[in-house]
């Protein structure tokens, strides 16, 4: 066998050797190539060892203790006996006359360590260290990626697409890390190519990954986060704070609605986000694909607000039903109804999400017909009356 290898270090203003063995060097690597606290590393080996012994040695009943030398590098074991006056145990106890012949001085209560050597452990024995390193390293790994990421859910974040799963997902490399886009996160306007620039939402980081299909941090294209986030890189003005995003919400791949306000009187928030010739919304369009998207102004009036909301239809008028339960009813021409509630209602369906309002849309025309109804009955229960003469004629222009 070749020399231990030699670790330079820095001291007192001048690099010094130190011979390392093999365990060592084995730390020190693995520390350096994982990126993790070579105590971290220690404290596995000597768990993963105390296991293996155990298992080894099993029939021995004692009570071990694992150590690491941090002088020699090397692991340690050692049975731990207690001092007795007569032995009852012999896996756990050591009679007074024979502990002194080990360590002069001894008493009885004493606990006295006696090394065991380390390279009596078999293969099986080597097999389950082994596997149990290897646990706790990537343990470890998992923990510095959660510590790590952990704080970035609801950020942007860059990639490629690294491969694709049998059952839909995406594997996207983010540098260092790989996250998962689920196949219920992806629009289904989307199809992505091997090694295709991805930008997508943390949603969730976690710890198991035994429901993550082996990843811990998820991704999203279908949130409304990635278009708040997407328009805070387009939109200086968002960015600096001078429009504010109130809330989204996004059908993916068909539509989506924006709720911007702006602190400064003299900034149209909507403007800003549209940009010169729509060149700003345009991008973020790009970006997902085709996805329209309605722009719209934020009012703390739930009524201007949902009249708003329900762009690009024009309302005429928005009343209160019930504020305890959150009803507002929106009338609108009855060529603009069919607009206002959008295809299979998806408009309206995004305008009550935005609000936050259950939102009823009627035409004029069907307003018109419940009062002329709602007259008839009244007249017929005689509570308006009118001239006999004219009780005909006042049926007639009802009815027409």
């Amino acid at each position: 066998m070749g020399a231990a290898p030699v670790v330079y270090l820095f001291l007192r203003g001048r690099f010094m050797a130190v011979n390392l063995s093999p365990i060592a060097e084995n730390i020190e690597l693995l520390s350096r190539e994982k990126n993790i606290d070579p105590q971290t590393i220690i404290d596995a080996i000597t768990e993963a060892v105390l296991r293996a012994y155990q298992k080894q040695y099993r029939h021995l009943g004692e009570d071990v203790d694992v150590r690491y030398n941090p002088d020699t590098g090397q692991i340690e074991i050692f049975a731990q006996m207690t001092v007795v006056e007569e032995v009852t145990d012999p896996a756990k106890e050591i009679s007074l006359e024979e502990a002194n012949e080990l360590a002069e001085g001894a008493e009885v209560g004493d606990i006295l360590e006696i090394q065991r050597p380390f390279e009596g452990m078999g293969r099986i024995a080597a097999q389950t260290a082994k596997q149990v390193i290897t646990q706790k390293v990537r343990e470890a790994e998992r923990n510095l990626v959660y510590d790590e990421y952990i704080q970035h859910v609801g950020e942007l974040v860059h990639g490629f697409i690294k491969r694709f799963e049998k059952r839909g997902d995406v594997v996207i490399d983010l540098g260092s890390v790989e996250g998962l886009l689920p196949r219920s996160e992806q629009s289904k306007a989307e199809k992505f190519s091997l090694n295709e620039r991805v930008r997508a939402v943390i949603i969730k980081v976690s710890r198991d990954v035994k429901e993550t299909y082996g990843q811990q941090i998820i991704l999203s294209r279908t949130c409304p986060e990635l278009l708040m986030r997407l328009f805070e890189m387009e939109v200086p003005e968002i960015y600096d704070g001078t429009v504010q995003v109130k809330g989204a919400v996004r059908e993916p791949g068909d539509r989506a609605k924006l709720a911007v306000t702006s602190t400064d009187r003299d900034v149209d928030p909507v403007g800003a986000c549209v940009g010169m010739k729509g060149s700003r919304v345009q991008a973020v369009i790009r970006e997902l694909h085709g996805e329209k998207i309605d722009i719209i102004e934020w009012s703390e009036n739930p009524a201007i607000f949902a009249a708003q909301a329900l762009s690009p239809a024009k309302v005429n008028k928005v009343q209160i039903l019930d504020p305890a339960s959150r009803r507002i009813e929106v009338i609108v021409e009855d060529d603009q109804q069919s607009l206002a509630i959008g295809k299979q209602g998806q408009n309206v369906r995004l305008a009550a999400r935005l609000v936050g309002w259950n939102i009823d849309i009627r035409s004029e025309s069907d307003v018109k017909r419940q009062v002329a109804s709602q007259i008839e009955q009244l007249i017929q229960s005689g509570a308006i009356p009118i001239p006999a003469a004219g009780a005909q004629l006042g049926a007639d222009t009802i009815a027409r």
